[in-house]
């Protein structure tokens, strides 16, 4: 009986082009993702990063230029790349009338597999979602509505996940907590492609990172690689400052989040509001 290799690279793209009449949105994008590993696409807002990844999706056709998905190409076996990938868009596709467990449940009936029950409780442990399970999905944060989000695209073990900017709207805490799964993700050997467009999120996940600006791929390295295209820093003392981030979170702490969603609820106030008055389409 014969075996197929694993794929040392899972995601192949070579000359990738996409114009919308004289808008040209790719202009020959080349790159490759290492099996098990977090690739991050970063660039700014219309790179052209969600366009590869809706190429790789099979939702668009490239004008030119060839790419392939667990072995398969995409223009001519889309099937088959559908069946090997996982898509999280930049807001999190959950039913909101169901609860957390129902959301994961509902998923592994879909995709027909055996057991769903206890599929959804594995995820929900890995997530770290099991004491919010049995509450309706509308009264999570952000941040946990992403990590479910990114647990039912899991439901089927799909070796390849597209994240297209994960934590666009998500306050410091969310990002984190999603921060956290994308690292467990590539340690559970599932190759991820992830775009965004923020510098601090591209650094502490990527394995390598690519900057697409203005249709192209203009470098591709690991950090360190990267960081050695500047020249050498000079060294001087300055005392360290903590960041605002780290204020925040040392002065909330990991169960300010819960509480304010507890505030919210007793208040009456719908997830689209935030404590201080303003509104958002995540809390």
């Amino acid at each position: 009986m014969t075996t197929t290799a694993p794929l040392a690279e899972p995601i192949r793209v070579r000359g990738l082009q996409k114009s919308y009449k004289d808008l040209h949105v790719l202009r020959g994008v080349d790159f490759g993702v290492a099996r098990g590993s977090v690739f991050a696409l970063l660039g700014s807002n219309g790179a052209g990063k969600t366009t590869v990844v809706k190429i790789l999706s099979t939702l668009l056709k490239a004008d030119a230029g060839t790419a392939t998905v667990n072995g398969f190409d995409v223009a001519t076996r889309g099937a088959e790349v559908r069946e090997s990938i996982s898509l999280t868009g930049q807001f999190a596709a959950v039913d909101e009338i169901l609860t957390g467990r129902e959301n994961l449940v509902l998923v592994a009936q879909l995709r027909h597999l055996k057991h769903p029950g206890t599929i959804a409780a594995d995820l929900l442990e890995r997530f770290s979602l099991t004491e919010a399970a049995g509450r309706k999905v509308s009264t999570y944060s952000g941040g946990m509505r992403r990590r479910l989000d990114i647990a039912m695209s899991l439901i089927g073990s799909p070796p390849v996940i597209f994240l297209d900017e994960p934590t666009t709207g998500l306050d410091p805490e969310g990002r984190i907590e999603v921060w956290r799964a994308v690292r467990e993700l590539a340690q559970h050997g599932t190759t991820v492609l992830l775009t965004t467009q923020y510098l601090d999120e591209a650094e502490h996940l990527a394995d390598r990172i690519a900057i697409l600006h203005h249709g192209r791929i203009i470098v591709t390295g690991t950090l360190a690689e990267l960081k050695r295209l500047l020249p050498p820093a000079k060294v001087e003392y300055v005392e360290k400052q903590p960041s605002l981030e780290e204020v925040f979170l040392a002065i909330v702490g990991s169960e300010g989040k819960d509480a304010n969603a507890d505030l919210d609820r007793s208040a009456g106030l719908d997830g689209s509001t935030r404590l201080n008055g303003s509104t958002a389409t995540d809390d």
